[in-house]
């Protein structure tokens, strides 16, 4: 009874050990979806904000929207490109840890800019400006070259399938329509072919196939009612020669 009592007990804890865990995991997934939602969201609205200031202000606080906008475009389009690759093409995971390097990079120079959006001095902001621009093209032609490298890669890969898979169907297709041409070495020619086929039979030989049985004449009826053997004639008996006499029973 207490052994039962001990079994029971502990598929209990497991129960609610099990539970517990897969509470604390629902909770945690929740968690991540309520936090990507929610950075994405943030995303969307500080992109069309640069979108709206690169559009609507003049001067270093317009080109500076414009160097972030183009910067946060250019690394979220090479990320999600190498992330979504590198499921089909393991390859492409040495790529993505370049990118992850570069994202250090471009981070920084973001976050930079930002902080001089807000920047008063307006002077040494054009001052800085060149050089700010030209790490901006700097990051985001490197992103540009990952991302362009990928889905060339990929896209050579989908063309090999598609000649590969042409080049099967087409051998399937002449299959099927084998009966609608004649390949060339199949086709004898005909002087090899009589030189090789059996002669025909001459006429006369087919002729005398084709006859019948000849009903046999009179002479040879005659001749087959004749003995096979012919019995020997009687023999002449002489005066001298003694008849003989019949043998004697006592």
């Amino acid at each position: 009874m207490d052994a039962v009592i001990a079994v029971v007990a502990l598929l209990v804890v497991l129960f609610l050990v099990f539970g517990a865990y897969v509470t604390v995991k629902a909770i945690g997934a929740a968690k991540r979806g309520v936090d990507r939602t929610i950075s994405q969201a943030r995303r969307t609205v500080e992109d069309t904000t640069l979108r709206a200031r690169s559009f609507g202000q003049v001067g270093a606080a317009g080109e500076l929207a414009q160097l972030r906008l183009s910067l946060r475009t250019s690394m979220r389009a090479t990320q999600e490109a190498l992330q979504a690759g590198v499921v089909e093409d393991a390859s492409l995971k040495e790529s993505l840890g370049l990118f992850e390097r570069l994202s250090v990079h471009g981070h920084e120079l973001d976050d930079e800019l930002k902080r001089l959006e807000r920047d008063p001095d307006r002077i040494s902001l054009a001052e800085r400006l060149p050089g700010l621009r030209e790490r901006t093209e700097q990051i985001t032609k490197s992103a540009d070259s990952l991302r362009w490298s990928a889905r060339d890669r990929a896209r050579r890969f989908a063309d090999d399938d598609l000649d590969s898979l042409s080049t099967q169907i087409d051998m399937e297709a002449g299959a099927l329509r084998h009966w609608t041409t004649e390949p060339s070495s199949s086709q004898t020619p005909a002087s090899a072919t009589s030189a090789t086929s059996w002669p025909e039979p001459e006429a006369h030989a087919d002729k005398g196939a084709e006859q019948t049985w000849a009903e046999p004449s009179k002479e040879s009826e005659q001749e087959s009612e004749r003995p096979a053997i012919t019995p020997p004639a009687p023999q002449p008996v002489h005066p001298w020669q003694k008849k003989a006499r019949p043998e004697s029973t006592t």
